[in-house]
């Protein structure tokens, strides 16, 4: 087991109860509570099913955390509910590139998993191959924005920071988080710092 895991644990249980902690999007949907976690033989039978491993951070999160539940957005899908998703091909420089479910064309593409729901056409997705596999990609199916990759090395990392920064009541774009400094002023999005 990941020595990471305990912590994590040890911190996702004090945030609802810590005053100062900033808010984060779609809260009141899972409530800072977890699913089950997943026996071991139903991950792999996943990962069977569909010819991919999952990256070690975030199979470690789901056999020995949750395999659903509190998560940035609206939170952590159930595994059954993951789709693999490939990113769109490049387009004119500059333009934000989309995310499409995975068909008999895209073989031989970088894969993602669709892991954290984010509402519309918005994907909160992990690379299960090629260069960055286990890195967390926040973007718009559409391409109406992103992919944004985030800079932490991995699930564990990535899940650890958003609970770091709510209970520091900071403010996160790229995570949904709104300080309680910002909830409070009647011009609370036009004060949000874009990342």
């Amino acid at each position: 087991m990941d020595p990471r895991i305990p912590r994590l644990r040890r911190k996702l249980a004090a945030i609802p109860f810590q005053p100062l902690r900033s808010h984060s999007f779609g809260e009141e949907q899972h409530k800072f509570s977890l699913g089950p976690k997943l026996a071991e033989a139903r991950v792999a039978a996943f990962e069977a099913e569909h010819d991919i491993v999952l990256p070690d951070a975030y199979l470690q999160f789901l056999t020995h955390i949750g395999g659903s539940g509190a998560a940035p957005f609206y939170g952590l899908m159930p595994l059954e509910r993951c789709s693999l998703m490939v990113m769109n091909p490049r387009g004119e420089p500059g333009t934000p590139r989309g995310f499409d479910g995975t068909g008999a064309s895209n073989h031989g593409h970088d894969l993602f998993l669709h892991i954290i729901e984010m509402g519309c056409t918005d994907v909160c997705v992990i690379a299960v191959t090629g260069p960055l596999t286990g890195r967390v990609l926040i973007g718009n199916s559409d391409g109406f924005w992103g992919p944004n990759l985030s800079s932490a090395t991995d699930f564990l990392d990535w899940y650890e920071r958003w609970l770091n920064h709510m209970s520091a009541g900071r403010d996160n774009r790229a995570l949904e988080l709104t300080s309680p400094r910002l909830r409070a002023h009647p011009d609370r999005h036009r004060m949000a710092p874009k990342i």
